[in-house]
């Protein structure tokens, strides 16, 4: 399969990259991070969580971003709504766009949010419905896709049932997360190729985690298998707070290179995203994060 002329980066370092951090984050900071990705040319910020910051303190004072961002009508910017409370917070702070997540792995869905698969399913009924009316679209997240901290392997098959579910429910796009990075190439393809044989290609996407150094050569594996939309996080910041060793989403400033050496269009102006993860760094006490910014100071 040819690679494609256009692939769409899904930003998720404001959420998922400053989930993980121990050290808070003033709103003005996360305000600035998204205006600064927006000014780079991200056509999908995932800009926050509306979850209790009992359990995700970093999360708190999305609603304020929300209010606060200089938002651009050709960018789309996202919420994680992990249940149905999440999702009417969201609503009252004007996002237009939110996200579900499952696992795939059953241990991981109990060890993060205490009930099996199936029952995580039940609980985004009404997120869904309540959607259909606002006319929000939902992007489904499907976890440890490669492999789980508790389980270890996992079966394609498996991880095809539940984001099949998810798609029948009305998310318009699938994210197929590699959580603890453990994925290679091989497992990569065979992974795509087991879950097309129920969803469309063009409706899935591919987040990769670099613990073990494999993230770009999956995201490659992916460009194979015809995946055209990746997460990625602004000088791969961020991780899962519930599995251990899943360090560093894959940096978008990384994968935007090996795009650019590719030939394949993004939209985005490499110079404003290194930036970008510059200002970040300096907020949380980096000298920097991802290795285009390393090679680019080494200079």
């Amino acid at each position: 399969m040819s690679l494609p002329q256009f692939v769409r980066l899904v930003e998720v370092g404001p959420r998922d990259g400053l989930q993980n951090e121990a050290q808070p984050v003033s709103v003005a900071a996360k305000v600035q991070l998204v205006d600064d990705l927006s000014a780079a040319g991200l056509s999908y910020i995932e800009v926050g969580s509306f979850v209790s910051p009992k359990w995700v303190p970093q999360m708190a004072g999305s609603a304020q971003v929300f209010a606060q961002i200089q938002r651009k009508d050709a960018v789309t910017y996202a919420a994680l709504t992990p249940n149905f409370r999440g999702f009417e917070d969201a609503m009252a702070s004007g996002v237009t766009e939110v996200a579900v997540f499952a696992a795939a792995s059953e241990a991981f869905s109990q060890r993060n949010i205490n009930c099996s698969i199936s029952e995580s399913l039940e609980r985004f009924v009404p997120i869904m419905e309540a959607a259909r009316l606002y006319g929000v679209n939902v992007r489904g997240y499907v976890s440890c896709v490669l492999g789980c901290p508790y389980e270890g392997k996992v079966a394609p098959e498996q991880v095809a049932s539940v984001a099949n579910e998810l798609f029948a429910m009305g998310c318009y796009e699938i994210s197929l997360g590699d959580t603890i990075g453990t994925g290679t190439p091989g497992a990569t393809r065979q992974l795509f190729e087991t879950v097309a044989g129920k969803i469309p290609r063009g409706k899935l996407a591919g987040h990769f985690h670099d613990t073990y150094g494999q993230a770009l050569a999956n995201i490659y594996a992916s460009l194979l298998e015809g995946i055209q939309v990746f997460d990625t996080s602004i000088a791969g910041l961020g991780g899962c707070p519930y599995a251990k060793g899943a360090s560093g989403n894959v940096a978008t400033e990384d994968v935007l290179y090996m795009l650019n050496g590719l030939g394949i269009e993004t939209g985005i102006d490499m110079d404003l995203l290194i930036a970008a993860g510059q200002r970040v760094c300096e907020v949380l006490g980096r000298h920097t994060g991802s290795r285009v910014a390393r090679a680019r100071l080494a200079r």
